[in-house]
């Protein structure tokens, strides 16, 4: 990468002693995608349906990412992408990913996904989706929203609403996380691996019925494949 003359553009804005960061190698990020894609290609279930939802978030926002970086190497843009366009991105990915683990979570036993969403067109579009999401808090025993709302269809109705909202809040605010933590040294691997591994043991106990029964965590069978990723 130095050899090619990819290097960040630091922003003017910052401290004076990070300008000599300037010129310091960027898009390290597209050799870590690549490493995860071919990784997951050769060794994951793909059949299993969270492997494609979690690798279709993460080379999307990686596509964000390389937008970002191209615009400053190539042209010269600190800044790269402003603020509202990698939002409104990001946004879109992320309803992209909760619609999909909606229809995904809702599939009768012997059906398949594309009949369940064809399904739910013929029906007009109802809000009761899916009785099978639940919003899990932890120390609290019960579903969160079962237990404050005393209508179950209210509840199923609002269930799969509120997980869209969640699942868009929590993709957006992790990528944001981790751009802001990236932005004080260029060096986001050592959280990365930090956060990686502990959802990789939180991935493999929740996929496991016996693990997840003894620590009473809920039982999500194919969850544990993720611990390819």
């Amino acid at each position: 990468l130095k050899n090619l003359h990819f290097g960040q553009a630091v922003r003017t804005d910052g401290p004076k002693t990070h300008l000599v960061k300037d010129g310091t190698p960027t898009m390290g990020g597209a050799l870590i995608l690549f490493a995860i894609t071919v990784s997951t290609l050769l060794w994951a279930d793909l059949s299993n349906r969270f492997i494609w939802v979690v690798l279709f978030v993460t080379l999307g926002y990686g596509s964000i990412g390389w937008i970002d970086d191209y615009r400053k190497v190539v042209h010269h843009n600190p800044k790269g992408m402003s603020a509202r366009e990698k939002f409104s991105w990001q946004s879109v990915i992320g309803l992209a990913a909760a619609f999909y683990l909606v229809f995904a979570l809702s599939v009768p036993a012997g059906g398949t996904l594309t009949e369940t969403i064809a399904g739910w067109v013929e029906a007009g579009f109802p809000l009761d989706i899916s009785s099978n999401l639940h919003l899990l808090i932890p120390c609290f025993k019960d579903e969160w929203l079962t237990s404050w709302i005393s209508d179950p269809q209210a509840a199923k109705t609002l269930g799969w609403l509120v997980f869209v909202l969640v699942v868009v809040l929590v993709v957006t605010a992790v990528s944001n996380g981790a751009n802001l933590t990236d932005g004080l040294d260029g060096l986001a691997i050592l959280p990365s691996v930090m956060v990686g591994g502990a959802l990789g043991i939180f991935a493999y106990v929740v996929g496991r019925p016996d693990y997840a029964g003894y620590l009473i965590f809920p039982y999500i069978p194919g969850a544990g494949e993720l611990v390819v990723i």
